[in-house]
């Protein structure tokens, strides 16, 4: 059975990231890509506010620079999915990993790298255009609608958040809400309420996205009334929250309530020993490529003297 001495699981900002330090430390990492190698970098068109690219770059040719430099300083890198995990509660315990349902690997440590998926509605629409004006990212998208109309989706505290930060660019955000009131937490709600250009929506969905290669407005429907309505805009942002990729990990490694993995203090060591997690598999306020491989760096540091201390 091969034995390995960092398995990383995800390739994303943060597991590339890891592989870079883990590789420099002589750890030899090994990485498994998983069904969508790059992660959701790789649904982004421009990447605007990633630090060393002043005038920009699109989301795979940043993924691709992150794995031309995990594979200068040696990271084995391999398209495969984990299939199931047997870590071993042990301190220096050996780990077993299967890949594709048959094989099956062992290793020292373990980063995990998983990341999180954004919810979108499921309209055909919506899947078109994304890349095309719809965004599951304000912060990562918004300021290309600088002095433009946009929609957000969504009564939460993201909705609340990403239609705040889209209002100081934007000419004017629609916030378009479900239910009779938002569930964002009061001072979110405040915030949104105070905003002049800010407009709340409410007992309304969005029933189509309009535009052939890009947004060109919205129709949404009262899910009282059944009226239907168009409202032009150029941007639609989906902020009904995100699925972090941890069904894997379910029972295993501890979690928050809505399935982030939870790492130690200011650490990315999970409940387990050899065990770490890096990215937005574990974190659920920034989801950013820049935060995702900053803990991606931490992982490998940690991993490294995890070792250390065992020798």
């Amino acid at each position: 059975m091969e034995k390995i001495k960092c398995l990383i699981i995800g390739s994303g900002p943060a597991g590339y990231t890891a592989a870079i330090y883990a590789a420099r430390a002589d750890l030899k990492p090994v990485m498994y890509t998983g069904m969508e190698p790059g992660g959701q970098l790789t649904t982004t068109t421009e990447v605007d506010n990633f630090p060393g690219y002043p005038k920009g770059i699109d989301g795979t040719a940043l993924t691709e620079d992150f794995k031309n430099q995990a594979l200068r300083f040696g990271t084995d890198i391999r398209f495969g999915l984990v299939t199931n995990v047997e870590f071993n509660h042990t301190k220096g315990g050996i780990h077993k990993i299967t890949i594709d349902h048959n094989k099956v690997v062992e290793a020292e440590t373990v980063i995990i790298s998983t990341g999180a998926t954004a919810k979108y509605l499921g309209l055909e629409s919506e899947e078109r255009l994304k890349g095309g004006g719809v965004s599951a990212c304000a912060t990562c998208d918004g300021f290309f609608y600088k002095n433009q109309d946009v929609l957000v989706v969504g009564g939460g505290d993201t909705a609340a958040e990403e239609a705040t930060f889209l209002a100081k660019l934007c000419n004017k955000v629609t916030l378009l809400v479900r239910s009779d009131q938002m569930r964002a937490s009061k001072a979110m709600q405040h915030r949104v309420l105070n905003t002049s250009n800010l407009e709340v929506i409410y007992h309304n969905e969005l029933d189509e996205i309009l535009g052939e290669d890009v947004v060109e407005g919205v129709r949404i429907i009262n899910n009282q009334t059944g009226e239907k309505n168009t409202i032009p805009v150029t941007g639609v942002f989906i902020a009904i929250g995100h699925k972090p990729n941890t069904d894997l990990f379910t029972g295993v490694l501890e979690m928050d309530e809505t399935g982030y993995l939870i790492t130690k203090g200011k650490s990315t060591h999970t409940n387990l020993p050899g065990v770490f997690a890096s990215g937005d598999v574990q974190d659920k306020d920034y989801r950013q490529a820049v935060t995702a491989a900053g803990t991606g760096c931490m992982a490998a540091l940690d991993a490294e003297r995890y070792l250390s201390a065992l020798s």
